[in-house]
């Protein structure tokens, strides 16, 4: 059975969440078209977003639970079958163990509605407090630096509209037209009005070729750059001196720091010339409105997050945050990767953006929850360290919407432990490379068969329309955790209908940071996405006071996103003088107009220090390696790599070098070659380029196999965001004989 008539809804893949129309057509699937009046895309979309319906097709995706039998094979069961043997194997593994011997790992591409009861589930059901998801991966170091400087972390605090209105943007570590090509138009416009366009990468990439000025940093020098940078600002008079000292603190210390960063001296690590330094620092301080956007370049780094912070000092020091057209933002990578990490499936939070430390939020969740706080399990491990932990400390998983085999740091290691445990079930689409591994293996339900929301990297909530009816066999993850929770002693307080969890996400979202609260389905039926903070209208009589602190916090707007607004966002309207329900909170596209969220309402500077990457070059690796995507692949390729239109484009992993490094190798184009670090061997094809620099390889780490480029990543930690060392790590290239 399937549904007639076109559906409106948003893309699987990547943060942009394009518009995009979906029509059922004869064999169960979907045709995608464009979808003009979403504002983000308008329209456009890549080659993996026009292809997304082929994983539907039969023969792409799972349509039967999975249980491993007796010989070892994995072999069809039915759901009660395949629900009664995870629950059993659970409940097993807790009274043995102890509750923390279970673990949870869920995915930056659920919905918010299946992140926030995937985090329920485990901290109510399971009674675990070892839960984190593969965003950690993706974004945290920005997430961790933007609180710490701003009080708030939301992907980018202005829509992606502002982008081409502003004078210079500096994109550091990011190639959107590759992993997000309908954006790239924002950058292009920036161009053509007369803006310029500054891009950071080891690589020449394909964004790198649209710049006005292009810096080729060695790997894992990002922070260093950034602080030679603020050096000049400062030796050339550049500081907006009245801004800092107006919505600023910790300036001195900062400067302090910056100044020990002369020009020479960062010549000299990152291989950016003097020169060029200046003359970034002129395009950037040029224009009166400038921005910083990062991805994943500097914040994969076991610095990632000192690295971001000095990128926002940059801003802070010549006031380009928290006024119209300027600021700092992160290009965040996954579909759900905002809204996954705000509704309580990252270790340390609570639904809403709360700290699970807080007592204040353990009190308001609880109470919506209808739990006892005291019995809310206390922060857990992050990412890798939970996987490290597994067949250890913990015994037993259930990993919902990611494949670590392939993204996790030091993948072979992690798969090791995925092998050592007591029991593992996945759920999933398609049978990843994890779900091969695994005991059990649910079929879930994709985008176009579920309704649900997301939260794009600009903050805006968005309705994904369910246009499509599952094949048989093929249940959604809602389904699953209420399967579960009710074989475990938990009969209410999991809902299968994504509408009724959004509207209790809501309550336990309201007075938090990341505030869902006046954000319902109507609403974003109707206006195409709200942007949070969207707290719910009060009346003047019983208005929330904390409410009207945050919403001045975080900036003034109105519905339309004029630059100047006409309020702080939250007490306008008849209601505030007549003691009626005030109007509906319009959301809030640009934060930090009027103060940052932080408790006096000023940015915080903070001084930070260039230090070494985790693994440096040495003789026995000398050449350092980075990672990141390709257009037609998409993160782990467990969907995109069964697209024979995508496998086409790119049908296998590749070691980017110069001709001066092939040159010593002798190695020709196409030869295969094999990069060593000190976790393990990968082999892919040579792929000979000028667009890297000499002292760098690069490989995409979509694939499996001896392809995989995470199996020579370095786990290394960083100690306030817990994101691995992807980007650098020291190898050595081999020429491979037959």
């Amino acid at each position: 059975m399937q549904s007639t008539g076109t559906t409106p809804t948003h893309c699987p893949y990547c943060a942009l969440q394009c518009g995009m129309n979906l029509t059922p057509v004869e064999g169960g699937t979907v045709e995608v078209s464009e979808r003009a009046d979403f504002p983000v895309n308008r329209g456009a979309l890549c080659g993996k977003g026009r292809a997304a319906a082929a994983v539907l097709a039969p023969g792409a995706r799972l349509t039967s639970p999975l249980v491993r039998s007796a010989d070892g094979a994995l072999v069809p069961a039915g759901w009660e079958e395949a629900l009664d043997r995870i629950a059993g194997n659970l409940e097993r593994t807790r009274a043995r163990y102890g509750a923390d011997a279970l673990g949870v790992f869920g995915g930056g591409g659920l919905t918010n509605e299946k992140a926030y009861t995937l985090g329920k589930f485990a901290r109510v059901v399971l009674g675990t407090s070892q839960i984190d998801y593969n965003g950690r991966f993706c974004m945290s170091s920005a997430a961790a630096a933007g609180t710490r400087a701003f009080g708030l972390d939301r992907g980018l605090p202005f829509p992606l509209e502002d982008i081409p209105r502003t004078g210079c943007v500096i994109l550091v570590g990011s190639n959107p037209a590759e992993t997000m090509p309908p954006s790239l138009r924002y950058f292009s416009e920036l161009r053509e009005n007369g803006g310029t366009l500054i891009v950071v990468d080891p690589r020449r990439t394909r964004t790198a070729e649209q710049a006005d000025l292009h810096l080729a940093p060695r790997p894992g020098t990002d922070l260093a750059l950034a602080l030679g940078m603020l050096h000049l600002v400062v030796a050339e008079g550049r500081v907006d001196a009245a801004y800092v000292e107006e919505r600023t603190s910790g300036w001195e210390e900062a400067r302090a720091a910056a100044m020990a960063h002369w020009p020479e001296y960062v010549e000299r690590i990152t291989g950016v010339s003097v020169p060029e330094l200046r003359e970034a620092v002129r395009l950037f301080c040029a224009p009166e409105a400038a921005m910083v956007l990062t991805a994943r370049g500097p914040e994969q780094q076991a610095k990632g997050t000192d690295t971001v912070g000095a990128w926002i000092n940059l801003c802070l020091a010549t006031g380009r945050a928290g006024r119209p057209l300027s600021g700092y933002g992160c290009l965040t990578g996954q579909g759900n990767g905002q809204g996954g990490r705000e509704h309580g499936q990252k270790a340390d939070q609570l639904p809403g953006y709360r700290k699970l430390t807080d007592p204040a939020a353990r009190r308001h969740v609880a109470e919506v929850w209808g739990v006892d706080p005291d019995a809310l399990p206390g922060p857990g491990r992050s990412a890798y360290e939970l996987l490290d932990a597994l067949g250890t400390d913990v015994r037993s998983l259930l990993v919902m919407g990611s494949n670590p085999v392939v993204s996790a740091p030091r993948a072979a290691h992690v798969e090791e432990r995925l092998r050592s445990l007591d029991f593992l079930a996945v759920c999933d689409v398609v049978l990843s490379e994890t779900a091969e591994l695994a005991d059990v293996v649910l079929p879930v339900t994709q985008w176009a068969e579920e309704t649900g929301t997301t939260t794009s990297l600009e903050g805006r909530v968005l309705l994904r329309r369910r246009a499509l009816t599952p094949p048989d066999g093929v249940r959604g993850d809602l389904d699953v955790l209420h399967g579960l929770a009710g074989r475990l002693g938990v009969e209410k307080g999991f809902p299968t209908d994504p509408e009724e969890v959004f509207e209790e996400l809501r309550r336990a979202s309201a007075g938090g940071p990341a505030d869902y609260s006046g954000i319902d389905y109507r609403r974003l039926t109707e206006e195409n996405g709200v942007f949070w903070p969207c707290p719910a209208p009060t009346g003047a009589d019983t208005a929330d006071a904390a409410d009207t602190d945050r919403n001045a916090c975080t900036g003034r707007d109105t519905p339309t996103g004029d630059d100047t607004g006409t309020g702080s966002g939250g007490g306008t309207g008849a209601g505030a003088e007549t003691g009626l329900p005030t109007a509906p909170h319009p959301g809030t596209p640009r934060l930090f107009l009027d103060r940052f969220a932080t408790d006096d309402g000023r940015a915080r500077f903070v001084p930070v220090a260039h230090r070494p990457s985790a693994e440096e070059p040495d003789d026995e690796y000398p050449v350092l390696l980075t990672t990141g995507r390709v257009v037609a692949q998409y993160q782990s390729g467990a969907q995109t790599r069964r697209v024979a239109e995508l496998n086409a484009a790119a049908p296998g992993p590749f070691v980017e070098l110069h001709p001066r490094l092939a040159a010593r190798l002798g190695a020709a184009e196409g030869d295969p070659l094999a990069v060593v670090s000190r976790r393990g061997r990968a082999v892919a094809p040579a792929r000979i380029t000028t667009g890297i620099r000499p002292d760098t390889v690069f490989m995409p780490f979509h694939w499996p196999g001896e392809g995989r480029a995470n199996t020579l990543t370095n786990p290394a930690l960083d100690p306030t965001s817990r994101m691995p060392e992807f980007k650098v790590c020291a190898v050595r290239v081999e020429t491979v004989t037959s």
